[in-house]
């Protein structure tokens, strides 16, 4: 894997609370990512983007955190040039990366090293959104597992691919669901859970109850605000174990 980072005004300098995108590279491929950094930040927080790609709403939720307090890097999955705008569209993009775990894993180490770059905090933790869930999943069962001090997934794809497993060595998981969901239902959940207590692997799970898929993305149809407010609280949270602050 090749990684160029192009980081503009911000890089060898101190990081000023500001937030801005931009671009970096992977093996050839221009890729574009959000970057806000608080000011004495307690710890770095990677996100990653549902199948639509990085959009607003993670830039949003980037700002969110360096207003608590936290550096946050969204990286970028897809890369320049891939349309989102339909729902065959997105289906293609991520199915893509679920066909190919090894560039999906690719991918993260990428945005790891350009968060890295980016921030000088010293402990991260990875949170993602949808099919971004299932991507810190992948993170956590991966070698690059220890990069961070834990994992949250947001409404996220909850299956193992076959061929991985859980080890009980992966830093602790928390995963956020909407009872209600029917996209990754809970038996997807109980799965998961039965997994990770035979793997001996440190996890919490809320369930929010008429939550469906998506409950956290402002202005949708299936946006639930007191699910959105309490998971972030339960993330805020984790954040101040796993970070500190």
């Amino acid at each position: 894997m090749r990684i160029s980072i192009l980081t503009g005004a911000i890089a060898g300098a101190a990081l000023p609370a500001l937030a801005e995108e931009l671009s970096y590279e992977v093996d050839g491929a221009a890729y574009t990512g959000y970057f806000a950094a608080a000011e004495d930040a307690a710890g770095l927080v990677l996100i990653v983007h549902d199948w639509d790609g990085l959009t607003d709403y993670e830039r949003q939720r980037a700002d969110m955190l360096a207003e608590m307090g936290y550096d946050a890097f969204a990286l970028d999955m897809f890369g320049a040039g891939t349309p989102t705008e339909t729902v065959d569209h997105r289906r293609a993009a991520t199915g893509a990366l679920y066909q190919d775990r090894e560039k999906m894993r690719a991918l993260i180490q990428a945005g790891v090293a350009q968060a890295r770059a980016l921030s000088d905090a010293g402990s991260m933790a990875v949170m993602g959104y949808c099919f971004g869930g299932a991507v810190t999943l992948e993170m956590a069962r991966s070698d690059l597992a220890g990069e961070a001090a834990g994992y949250a997934s947001f409404h996220g794809g909850l299956s193992t691919p076959e061929g991985q497993g859980w080890t009980g060595d992966e830093p602790p998981l928390l995963i956020l669901h909407g009872g209600a969901d029917t996209s990754i239902t809970m038996s997807d959940l109980v799965s998961l859970v039965n997994e990770l207590e035979a793997a001996g692997t440190r996890y919490e799970v809320q369930v929010y109850s008429g939550a469906p898929h998506a409950f956290t993305v402002f202005g949708s149809d299936r946006y639930r605000e007191t699910a959105d407010r309490e998971s972030w609280d339960a993330f805020t949270d984790f954040l101040g174990d796993r970070l500190g602050r």
